[in-house]
This record gives C-alpha cells, structure tokens and sequence, in this order.
C-alpha cells in the first residue's frame, strides 16, 4: 500500500549527555526528525527537546513517545505550542497508547485539539478521564503539529484511524506482518471514521543493523513513510544517513504529499487545484492551525484559498507556475503585510508570501554593499546596518516589509539627505512571470531595472535586493505636537519651514481634527541627520516656534533606534482601507486652505504630509520609475467612506501633480495616469508586454501590456 507520503528518516536518541550532539550531527547529516524516548527515569523528554529546538534550525523534533501519565494533555498542547512556535514549526507530539488505555488516549487528544482550536477562549471539556472548567489555550502553534500515537492492540489501532495523524511502531516489537495487520485495522477505523486512510502517516524504529533490503519492502508494500535509526552510535547514525537513506530514496522513487485531515480538506476553497500543490512547497490552506496568522494584513481582512511560503528563489518559481495555471484567481504577493494599497491578501486567491526571505548580508563592507531578503522588516535591517554606523532611509515604521517598499519607492526619514530608498538600489535578484530567475541592475535588463524602482510589482517578485548604504552616525529625532486650531495657516508655516530647512532635516507631519472639546492638533516626527545637539536645536528652533508646543521630546539616538518601533510581526487587520495619495510642488495658501477642508470636514481620521524634495530631486526624472522627482511633499488622507473621501479629495486635486502608489487604495485604471507621467507610463507598458505579457501580475495598480 502507498500512502503518498514523502519518505523522511530520523534518528532516535536515548537522552543523556551525547543527546544534544547527537541530534546536532543528524540535522547536518541532512535527517528530517530526531525523536527521543520519554522515561521517568532520564532526562526530562520535554526539556531535551526544548535544548535541541534552540541548538537546531531545520530538523524536526519529537518524543518517541509521551508518557501521558506524567503530562496532563492541558499542559502539554500549552507546551506543544509554545515549542512549536518558538522552533518554527518544527514539533510533531507522539503519544503513547499502551494496552487498555485507548479511551484515557483518546480523551486526551480531544483536549490537546481542543486547546489549539479553542481561538482564544478558555476549554472547557467534561469526560471520563479529564475534565476541564476552562483551561487558556495559549499562543497558537506555528504549524498544523501532528499527532502520532505509539500503539499495539486492536483498540489503540482503531482510534490510530479514527483521530491521529500517524502511527509510530517500533519494528524490534513489531515484524512485518503484524504492521501489515495494524495497518488494515488503521485503514478501516479510517474509512468507518469518513477519513481517507492517506492522511495517516506511518513511522517506524529501525535497528542500526537496517539496510536497503530490509526497509524497501516496508516502504513499498506497507506504506512507511518514516524510518527512524534506533541508535547512539554515531558512527551508525552517519552510514545510515550517507548509504541507506539514499539508497532507500533512489529505490522508492517520486513520493508525494500527505494529504491533509478531512476536517482542513472541507474548509479548501473552489477554483484551487490543492492536490497539485508541488509537494516541496509549504502552504497554509484555511484549515491549518496558522491560517488567523496569514489570511489578514496590517490593514486588510482577507481570506486566501492558499497561502503559499517559499523558502528561495526556486520555490518562488514553483509558487508563480501553480498561481500561473489558476489565471481566473486573484493572486497577490505579500513580503511584510503592511503595505495599505498593495494586495497581499484576498477572497479566495492564492498570495506567495515571501515573509521567510529575510536574510540580511554585507557584500562588500568598504563600498557599503548589502543583500536584503524581501521579507526583512525595516526594524531588523537597522538594527543588522548599526554596527557598522551605516543606515537606509526606509519609511517611518520598521514592521515594514523591504519587497512592498523598495520596489515603490521608500519614503524616509532621511529622505532629504540622502533621497528615496530605491535610489540605493543596485541590484534585484527576481523571478519573472515565466518562472525564470533573471539579475536586474544597471548593466544586465536594465530596463527591467529601471521599471522595478518604482513599479516593481507589475513585474515580477523580487527574492533578493542589493543596496549601496549610508555612512549615519547618531540622528536628531524631535516628536512635537503643536496647536493647529487654525489649521490652514498652521499647514503653510511647516511647508515654508520645511522647504527652506537645510537638508539634513526630514519632517513628517500628522494632523488631527477637533476632538473632545480639544482644538486641531500637529503633530511633527521630524529627524535630523547629525548627532551635534546644537546642530539640532538649530535646524527644530524653526519648527517649534510654527505654533504653540502642547508637547515634545528630542532626543540624540541612532537611526535603529527611531525604526525600533516595530509591534510584532502578526496581523489582523479587518475590512478595506480607504485612502487618497498626492504629491505636491509647494504647500501653497490655496492647498493649505482646502487641506484645512479636508481634515475638518469629518470625511478623513488620518492626514499626514511628508517632505521629500533635497536629496530626491537630484535624480533626474527619467532615471527611474518613479518620475515625480519635483515634488516636496506626499499627501496621505485615511477615511471610512469612499465617496465622502474622493467627494473632499477633490477640493485637493487642482494642487496635486503625481500620487505614491504605495499610500493610495483607489485602483481604478486612471490613478495609473496621475501616479506616472505620459512617458514613464509608456515605457512600463512596454516592458510589461516584454517581461510579463499574461499580465500575471496584475492585482494591483495594473499596468496592462502595451497592445499589440
């Protein structure tokens, strides 16, 4: 019988004090699990595995098996999730059953479930052998953890098929013919239970003696798709990984992917071929035990068929040629989740989230050249660039993802000084809607290029960024808050101030409409490129005497530090933001006036303002995507309602030239218009129709190939 099953190979340890090296030389040796044995009379299971998950990155990790009569399944599945997480998903819970216990085992399980499906209210559970009044589930785990159970009589074999996700037996105990008995009485529990009896996975411990000729039978014939060395030898444990599992492989051949348990299967979404699925890509479908974590971004509600996490530029491709065969589904691309109009999430569709793609390198430390990985936040680049007093301007929150922003441009606080993020950029490692992977820099697709630096998105996914950094030693960092209540004169004196300020001074502004009783207030987060006190008294003196100060705080930090804002990395955003983008030459009396409108008209909760210009303007408008180089300063307004929103909006649009695609929600076809010039917008469509010509990335602000 073949269960489908990936063929995986672990090593089984007596705890003691070789264990941790032991299991370190398996994951080098490239095994996919180490398990452990659970006794009373040895090292604690538990605090085994939680060493070797801190001393390990890849392998998997579990007991071989739990003695439930020392763990309280309440406990264990708080503990089981809490390890998972922290391992990265890494934890399988193996159980024991031993005679006459199936019932006590089986309660058990429904505790265990029970705890990490219970979404965050208290369990309360009534049965023979356990009872709960209402137990806190905890964090949820990191992956769908599955459940095997170490079992011999009928009873315990039955419930094997009726609730487990596998079944782990010990070959010493238990010769070939009676697997073959316990997996007949496994797959009919199953079928009676309306489960498919591939769901369930089959693990065996194998004596250190083991070759090729004793295991291939038990892959082939009874369905094994787990051989586990029972030994300490490392010797053993090293032939075994170099001669036997390799072999074993070879003779197996192509396997392929568990299927998951019946309860995930009934939430998949229609439209979405899951059994095609390649079985080397990991997903989280609506389902799994992660999905509240990944279906929403940091504003966004969604509801993904399939989400899918690729771990390199490979599976990447494999992810574009899945979404590739589903063209009549939405398909987005998320790197941090944060962005406000990007579509990383949706109904139904399929989004490649490429969050696991962080890594963050120092090519050449004397020209200032690092590799970033799309799915680095901000506040982790800071924090890896401050060692070296090297900094990249890169919006205003370090929860942000590098894919989103430095493919549309990176609005600063260093912006002035040292322009737009993707001015740094020298090189992009992607992969294009083909599937191919292609470097994009000034010398090889320079097109391309020039398109990714500013729409990027319509392109292709980028898997890998190569900037050329700042020398930023400690910065200025003020937080003002002023009274506004005349609030049109109040926009006009921080514009003027703002435009006549050297350039080491980049200030974002934030106004906020009458509440309670208070006035309009200001507030100003405004940073200073030097870390010489009176260098930023000198260039903040102009601001602060803008209007009178409610508050403040200044203080002499480093750039890492101000970015260190990040709050987690887990989202839940609900509903559709609504918002409008501009960018503007000069904060003139008229726009000052009719901005005042906006914010007191009730339509807006959010407007801000930053600067740009300095810096940004030096490079020419043609030289990248992103084209509105004359502009000082970016308009964002946040609403509840779309047609109050553009209704007041209006009022704003004779004094607004361009938009950041990044702040604006309204995807219509002719925001594409005021985001890029007449020639810039000519240009993208002829490299769309040359790079990406199925318009496969098209949810978005789409830019549709040029026709033909």
């Amino acid at each position: 019988m073949n269960y489908g099953h990936p063929l995986t190979f672990g090593t089984f340890i007596t705890p003691g004090a070789d264990a941790v090296s032991l299991a370190v030389r398996s994951e080098e040796l490239g095994y996919d699990l180490v398990t452990f044995p659970d006794h009373p009379d040895t090292f604690d299971t538990w605090t085994l595995l939680s060493w070797v998950a801190g001393r390990t990155s890849r392998v998997g990790l579990s007991a071989n098996v739990l003695n439930l009569a020392l763990r309280p399944p309440a406990v264990l599945a708080r503990a089981a999730a809490g390890l998972d997480l922290l391992s990265g998903g890494r934890l399988s819970l193996a159980l024991g059953a031993g005679p006459g216990a199936a019932e006590e085992t089986g309660e058990a399980i429904d505790v265990i479930r029970g705890m990490w499906d219970a979404d965050g209210g208290p369990l309360r559970f009534d049965g023979q052998h356990y009872r709960l009044g209402g137990a806190q589930p905890g964090p949820p785990a990191a992956h769908d953890v599955p459940i095997w159970l170490g079992a011999d009589d009928a009873r315990a074999l039955r419930l094997v098929g009726e609730r487990a996700d596998g079944w782990l037996v010990s070959l010493d105990a238990a010769g070939p013919d009676r697997i073959r008995a316990g997996n007949k009485l496994i797959d009919e529990a199953a079928l009676a239970a309306g489960r498919d009896p591939r769901e369930i996975r089959r693990l065996v411990n194998v004596p250190a003696r083991s070759g090729v000729e004793d295991l291939l039978p038990l892959a082939v014939e009874d369905g094994i798709g787990t051989f586990i060395l029972m030994s300490d030898d490392p010797a053993a444990i090293e032939r075994f990984a170099l001669e036997v599992a390799p072999a074993l492989r070879e003779a197996v051949g192509p396997t392929g992917r568990q299927l998951r348990r019946a309860s995930v299967r009934a939430l998949r979404r229609a439209g979405i071929d899951y059994d095609r699925v390649p079985a080397s890509l990991p997903v989280i479908e609506p389902g799994d035990p992660g999905y509240s974590r990944v279906r929403s971004t940091y504003l966004r509600g969604g509801a993904p068929g399939l989400v899918i996490r690729p771990g390199d530029a490979g599976q990447v491709a494999e992810a574009l040629a899945f979404a590739r065969a589903h063209p009549h589904l939405p398909l987005g691309v998320r790197s941090g989740g944060h962005g406000i109009s990007g579509r990383s999430t949706n109904d139904g569709g399929i989004v490649v989230d490429v969050s696991g793609l962080d890594s963050i390198e120092v090519l050449d430390r004397e020209s200032r050249l690092v590799r970033i990985g799309p799915g680095a936040r901000w506040t982790d680049v800071a924090a890896a660039l401050e060692p070296y007093g090297w900094a990249l301007s890169s919006g205003d929150y370090g929860g942000v993802g590098v894919g989103g922003l430095a493919t549309a441009g990176g609005l600063g606080f260093l912006a002035r000084d040292h322009g737009l993020t993707i001015d740094h950029l020298r090189a992009v490692e992607m992969v294009l809607a083909d599937g191919s992977v292609v470097r994009a820099s000034e010398a090889e697709n320079a097109g391309l290029f020039w398109a990714v630096r500013g729409a990027g998105a319509n392109f292709g996914v980028v898997t890998a960024f190569e900037f050329q950094v700042d020398e930023v030693g400690d910065v200025g960092w003020a937080q003002l808050v002023m009274d506004a209540r005349d609030t049109a004169a109040f926009l006009e004196r921080w514009g003027a101030v703002q435009e006549s300020a050297p350039r080491d001074l980049t200030s974002f502004l934030i106004v906020s409409p009458p509440r309670a009783g208070r006035p309009a207030t200001g507030h100003v987060l405004a940073m200073v490129n030097a870390g010489v006190p009176e260098t930023v008294i000198d260039r903040l003196q102009p601001m602060a005497d803008i209007a009178p100060l409610l508050d403040q705080q200044v203080v002499i930090t480093s750039y890492a530090a101000v970015m260190a804002n990040a709050a987690g990395d887990g989202h839940n955003g609900q509903g559709e933001p609504v918002t409008r983008s501009g960018l503007v030459e000069h904060i003139t009396p008229e726009f000052a006036a009719a901005a005042a409108r906006l914010i007191h008209s009730g339509a807006v909760y959010f407007f801000q303002i930053r600067s740009v210009g300095g810096a940004v303007a030096d490079i020419p408008a043609d030289a990248t995507a992103y084209a509105h180089r004359s502009a000082n300063f970016s308009v964002i307004a946040f609403g509840a309602n779309r047609q109050r929103v553009d209704n007041e909006w209006a009022r704003l649009e004779p004094y607004v030239n361009g938009l950041y695609l990044s702040f604006e929600t309204d995807g219509r076809p002719e925001r594409l218009g005021d985001a890029f010039p007449p020639s810039t917008l000519g240009r993208l469509r002829e490299l769309k129709a040359r790079y990406d010509p199925d318009n496969v990335f098209r949810d978005n602000f789409n830019i549709r190939p040029e026709e033909s």
